[in-house]
C-alpha cells in the first residue's frame, strides 16, 4: 500500500481549486466529472508519481442513489484538505485487513481512467474521516501520467486524531512512508509542500481552515 494522492474538498469545485492554486501558486488541470457520485474535479500533478485532487459536488449531475465518497452530502464552510488516498495492487486482500467500515470496493471510471475504490455504505469513513480511502488502479493508468510537472513535491502529511495511535497501527503493516506522520489531537490533516514560491501549506484542522504560506 502506498499514498496516491490528496484531496481538497470545497461547497464548489472553485473554492477547492482556488485554495489549491492560491496556496501552492500553481495552476490545477481540468479532471472530469464521476457519475456514480454527482461530483466532479481538477487535478495538479505532483512529483513521485502523486497528484492532488479539488473535488465537489457537480450541481448540475442527477443526486446519486448512494451517498457520495468523501462524506460530500455532509461538507459545508470553507475548502479545505480533506482526504488522504492510498493504493494498493490488491484491494479486497488488503480490506480483509482492514476495519469494516472502510467500505466495499466499487468498479469506478472517469473518461478513460478505471479503477476499483473501497467506499463506505454511508459514506463516512473510520476515525472520523481520518483513516484513508483504499484504491487500486487499472494496470498501466494512474491520472499522474497525464498532468503536467507542477514544480510541486508532498514534504510532510500529518494526520491528526484522538486516537491516532490506533489509527497508525491499523496501517502500519501496510504502509511505510517517511512523509505519512500521526499526531494525537482534533481530527485533522496538514500537508507540506515545496513549490516553486518556496515551502506552502494546506490545513484542515478544528482551529484552522486556512493555507498558510511560509518562504523556503
Amino acid at each position: 500500500m502506498k499514498l496516491d494522492h490528496l484531496a481538497v474538498s470545497g461547497e464548489m469545485i472553485g473554492c477547492a481549486t482556488d485554495l489549491v492554486e492560491e496556496s501552492l501558486g500553481v495552476k490545477m488541470q481540468p479532471g472530469g466529472q464521476h457519475p456514480v457520485f454527482g461530483t466532479y474535479n481538477n487535478l495538479l500533478g505532483l512529483e513521485d508519481g502523486l497528484y492532488l485532487e479539488a473535488i465537489a459536488i457537480d450541481p448540475e449531475a442527477p443526486r446519486p442513489e448512494r451517498p457520495r465518497w468523501f462524506d460530500l452530502d455532509r461538507f459545508c464552510g470553507p475548502a479545505r484538505l480533506t482526504n488522504w488516498i492510498c493504493a494498493t495492487e490488491d484491494l479486497d486482500a488488503i480490506l480483509a485487513q482492514m476495519p469494516e467500515t472502510a467500505g466495499k470496493p466499487m468498479e469506478l471510471s472517469r473518461g478513460e481512467l478505471c479503477w476499483r475504490m473501497a467506499v463506505p455504505v454511508d459514506g463516512v469513513l473510520p476515525f472520523d474521516n481520518m483513516f484513508p480511502p483504499l484504491i487500486e488502479w487499472s494496470k498501466g493508468q494512474h491520472p499522474s501520467k497525464a498532468l503536467a510537472p507542477s514544480g510541486c513535491a508532498l514534504k510532510m502529511l500529518v494526520v491528526s486524531h484522538p486516537k491516532a495511535d490506533a489509527l497508525r497501527r491499523s496501517l502500519a503493516p501496510h504502509l511505510d512512508d517517511v512523509r505519512v506522520q500521526f499526531e494525537t489531537g482534533d481530527a485533522g490533516l496538514m500537508a507540506e509542500f515545496s513549490t516553486p514560491h518556496g515551502r506552502r501549506c494546506i490545513e484542515n484542522s478544528e482551529n484552522s481552515f486556512a493555507a498558510h504560506a511560509n518562504s523556503a
